[in-house]
């Protein structure tokens, strides 16, 4: 038994691509669909309702689309809207994501970690929920990471000015001893790098998007969705300036090749499809 219809991930911007990436790695043979919200980017500084109201718009649009399932690849998401999309559609299966604090508590050797998360996730009940589940015996450090959702919408990847913006992030955890970094946000993915060098070999550095692509994987297995053993496609979508999106894009995901907008009318514009 198996199932064709792609699957639908959504993010605020290009950073839930970092998940997109695990998915297609886990799953080459199924279809991809992707929306990035970068007009409404970041979510973290936005009130939940507009958070909530967009996720469920982006889900509604990538349903209509055919998609056999929702990936939410933003933590702020997750925390803001997972409990309304999942009673909106209830059987649709939806991933949403979290920051990675059980697996960082596990991780600790000194008994402190760090968390490099928007506002919004750092702020919600959801992450609180966390904490007090998780982190009971340890001293979790947060830290909001302003600045950074956009630098990667921008495409900005080795800039010295985005170096010296997350040297200043990193520099209160570090000093506070955590041995483990918890990146709660899907476009500072796109950062390990700078940031492992940042932190050095000591600091262990922690995402989830492998796990969210496994969790992908099960929940489709079980259901009898997988798609048939072919080459999958990807399609992708985005709100804000087309002209700034197909250049991040172009950055994070190679063979991305740009562009057909679709009526004005539509709150997403097509961008591309790329066949693997």
């Amino acid at each position: 038994m198996s199932d064709p219809r792609p699957i639908g991930v959504f993010d605020s911007g290009v950073g839930g691509v970092s998940v997109l990436r695990e998915i297609r790695a886990l799953l080459p043979a199924e279809d991809l669909l992707y929306c990035a919200d970068s007009g409404h980017a970041p979510y973290g500084e936005k009130p939940q309702a507009l958070i909530t109201a967009r996720s469920l718009e982006l889900c509604g649009f990538l349903l209509e689309q055919g998609a056999k399932a929702l990936v939410l690849a933003c933590n702020t998401a997750t925390a803001a809207a997972a409990q309304a999309i999942r009673a909106q559609w209830p059987d649709v299966p939806v991933i949403g994501m979290e920051p990675a604090v059980k697996p960082a508590t596990a991780a600790t050797k000194n008994g402190v970690v760090g968390v490099l998360a928007t506002t919004g996730t750092l702020e919600s009940a959801r992450f609180a929920a966390l904490l007090d589940q998780f982190g009971k015996n340890v001293r979790v450090l947060t830290r909001p990471g302003t600045g950074l959702v956009e630098a990667v919408e921008r495409g900005e990847q080795g800039s010295a000015r985005l170096f010296s913006l997350l040297e200043s992030h990193l520099a209160p955890l570090l000093t506070g001893g955590a041995d483990v970094i918890v990146l709660g946000c899907t476009h500072y993915v796109f950062l390990r790098k700078q940031v492992e060098a940042i932190v050095g070999s000591g600091v262990q550095v922690i995402d989830t998007g492998e796990a969210v692509a496994a969790q992908v994987q099960r929940k489709l297995s079980e259901r009898g969705m997988l798609a048939s053993p072919r080459g999958g496609s990807e399609q992708f979508w985005a709100s804000g300036e087309l002209a700034a999106v197909e250049h991040a894009l172009g950055v994070l995901w190679p063979g991305f090749s740009g562009g057909k907008p679709l009526p004005p009318s539509d709150c997403m514009i097509s961008l591309s499809e790329r066949s693997s």
